[in-house]
């Protein structure tokens, strides 16, 4: 009924800080590994992280094109993160009739 599974998934992220963009590449992992499976979900243990990628796209804005000129950068990061997914097959679950 309880079972192990290793695997790999790919996730990216994107934010204004580089801990942001690779705290939203993380929160993005157990929507990943939901979408892949339609058992029900009882542990993600992450095992190890890997960076694929990762930039930084800076920009200079300025207020009516002319004024106040700011410097705004985007980080973004491409994740690969291999898992130990404890999980509960629902398949195996037998209900009763009452």
């Amino acid at each position: 009924m309880k079972e192990h599974l290793k695997t790999s998934v790919r996730v990216s992220g994107k934010g204004d800080t580089k801990q942001k963009a690779i705290a939203d590449a993380l929160n993005a992992v157990q929507r990943t590994v939901l979408k892949g499976s339609s058992n029900i979900i009882l542990r993600i243990e992450p095992q190890d992280v890997e960076i694929v990628s990762a930039s930084v796209k800076a920009s200079t804005e300025k207020f009516l094109f002319v004024f106040l000129p700011r410097k705004r950068e985007l980080y973004s990061v491409v994740l690969d993160v291999s898992l130990d997914v404890t999980l509960l097959n629902v398949q195996e679950i037998h209900f009763t009739p009452v």
